[in-house]
């Protein structure tokens, strides 16, 4: 009897074709935690939608002359509403009804889409001159890419550890 045929009775249960999947045993890589390539992923992900959101938030706040508070409210909805949003396409492509994709983008997204923004409105926030920087200035870039790249370092072991005990972006992964 070869090694492999002798530890097959250790191998996590096997998904149904059609039906739910297969709960993952302890021995499973999820269950021992995600690797780093795919937590840089999901974060990028989670980035773009992110950064699409809120720069169109700013824009569209400081064209408006609108104050800080709601140009950023708006940034903050619009970097939500773009995230989920390039989940969803990715979910309801692989045949999900809106319902079930709206849940996934929900579980999948809603941890990384906040640890960023809180971080990347707090750079921006505690930037001097940032919040009252105009479109044209260079502190007002600066600051917000300065932010998108402190909340990328800081989200992505979030989203690792997140994956790796099969929740966040885990559960688009299982619709691909």
């Amino acid at each position: 009897m070869d090694h492999h045929t002798r530890h097959v009775h250790h191998e996590g249960p096997q998904a149904q074709p059609g039906g739910p999947p297969a709960p993952h045993a302890p021995d499973t890589p999820r269950a021992a935690g995600a690797d780093w390539a795919t937590a840089v992923r999901a974060t990028l992900h989670c980035l773009t939608g992110c950064a699409v959101g809120e720069i169109l938030g700013m824009v569209i706040g400081t064209a408006l002359l609108w104050g800080n508070v709601p140009t950023m409210v708006l940034a903050i909805a619009l970097a939500f509403v773009f995230g989920y949003s390039l989940t969803l396409v990715a979910v309801l492509r692989a045949g999900l009804s809106l319902k079930a994709a709206v849940k996934v983008a929900l579980a999948a997204d809603t941890v990384s889409i906040a640890v960023m923004e809180l971080v990347d409105n707090g750079i921006i926030a505690l930037t001097p001159g940032a919040m009252d920087a105009g479109l044209s200035d260079g502190l007002f870039w600066s600051a917000l890419l300065g932010g998108f790249v402190v909340a990328f370092l800081v989200t992505t072991p979030v989203n690792k550890w997140m994956i790796g005990r099969g929740k966040g972006h885990a559960v688009v992964h299982a619709h691909h």
